[in-house]
C-alpha cells in the first residue's frame, strides 16, 4: 500500500493539497482539499469513495490534516 499526502502554502495564506492512496503501483483513491471530494480510480475504489463520503468523518479528518499538519 502506498500513501502520499502533499500540500502547498500559497502566498495568500491558503492551503492547496491532496491525499492519494494506491497499491501494487496503481492508483486507488484520492482526496482533493479544494473540492473536499474523493476521486475513485476504479470500481473497487468507488465502493470506498461512497462509504467515506457518506460517513463524513474521513473528509473532515483529511481536511484538518492537510490544513494543519
Amino acid at each position: 500500500r502506498q500513501w502520499v499526502a502533499c500540500c502547498d502554502l500559497l502566498s495568500d495564506g491558503s492551503v492547496r493539497g491532496s491525499d492519494r492512496w494506491g497499491y501494487d503501483g496503481r492508483d486507488f483513491i484520492s482526496f482533493e482539499l479544494g473540492s473536499g471530494r474523493f476521486m475513485a480510480a476504479d470500481g473497487a475504489a468507488e465502493i470506498t469513495r461512497r462509504h467515506w463520503e457518506q460517513d463524513g468523518t474521513t473528509a473532515d479528518y483529511l481536511t484538518n490534516y492537510l490544513k494543519h499538519e
